[in-house]
């Protein structure tokens, strides 16, 4: 196994050449999701971008090198995660789950969802076990250094009766992406499939997720993402290596530089909660009940 993907400016160069695959990304058309797209196209991929906006991606798809294919996708609207499943026929190498919203005031879903939770965990969930027949390597859902002080309760998912939080709700929905990973991981080698599920974590890399912090947390982030905040090129690159390296399954990638926010990408660890096989099987069976989809596998 290659160890890291070599300095930001290589990182297209150093990935095995990736000819002959398709990759889904949610999110493909800004930030993590935009680099990682422009590495795995220029490395040989065909990438399927999955976009809520097409009007708005089209511009930046056209810019891209290799072969990029624009779809619809909403993942705050089941619905619309099914037209998107059902629409794809062929065989797909890898689904990166990649798209996501962070610190909105309280809202809800098409289908009455907390946004946080709706469109990062339960849109992607149903999104992965829709096309999951069709995947033929891994599934790579990316997560946040914001589970480590995150709590998951299961009674009140979508913040009905509890004081709601915006920070604590993306944390919330980084944590269930997680154990959604380690339950996927379960079951994947218990249906005695070669698939892997995969998370990974960019670090502190400028992204447009922070845009809806308050004015002075804009300040403070601004000033310290000066000091610690790497590039968007250098936070594809634990996905980037979660998509192409020989890993465990349910394994974490993220930068390996001092508390985890920027650096080489190598195998990092989780929060013990994140690690808790009982509550993702029960984070598993509620997602099951809350979109209607099932384990299409064993």
């Amino acid at each position: 196994m290659t160890s890291s993907l070599g300095t930001a400016p290589e990182a297209a160069d150093a990935l095995p050449p990736q000819t002959g695959r398709t990759v889904i990304i949610t999110g493909a058309n800004s930030g993590v999701g935009l680099e990682t797209t422009r590495a795995l196209a220029a490395a040989g991929a065909h990438v399927v971008m999955a976009v809520r906006d097409l009007p708005r991606a089209r511009p930046i798809a056209e810019r891209l090198p290799g072969s990029t294919e624009l779809r619809r996708l909403d993942l705050a609207d089941l619905a619309s995660v099914r037209e998107f499943a059902d629409s794809f026929g062929g065989p797909v190498d890898v689904l990166i789950n990649n798209a996501g919203v962070a610190n909105v005031p309280l809202g809800r879903t098409a289908d009455g969802f907390e946004t946080h939770f709706g469109t990062n965990h339960l849109g992607h969930f149903a999104l992965t076990n829709l096309l999951l027949p069709r995947i033929t390597d891994r599934v790579v859902t990316i997560a946040s250094n914001a589970h480590r002080n995150a709590a998951l309760d299961l009674s009140d998912p979508n913040w009905e009766h509890r004081r709601y939080r915006p920070s604590a709700a993306y944390g919330q929905s980084k944590l269930a992406n997680l154990l959604f990973t380690l339950e996927l991981q379960r079951r994947l080698a218990t249906a005695g499939t070669g698939l892997l599920a995969l998370a990974a974590h960019p670090g502190a890399a400028t992204t447009g997720l922070n845009r809806h912090l308050g004015p002075a947390m804009k300040v403070v982030a601004a000033t310290v993402g000066r000091l610690v905040m790497q590039s968007e090129t250098d936070g594809a690159r634990p996905t980037l290596f979660a998509v192409t390296r020989d890993l465990p399954g349910a394994g974490y990638v993220g930068p390996g530089g001092r508390g985890g926010q920027r650096g080489r990408p190598t195998l990092v660890p989780r929060s013990a909660t994140a690690q808790d096989a009982t509550l993702a099987a029960e984070l598993w069976n509620l997602s099951e009940r809350l979109t209607g989809v099932p384990f299409p596998l064993g």
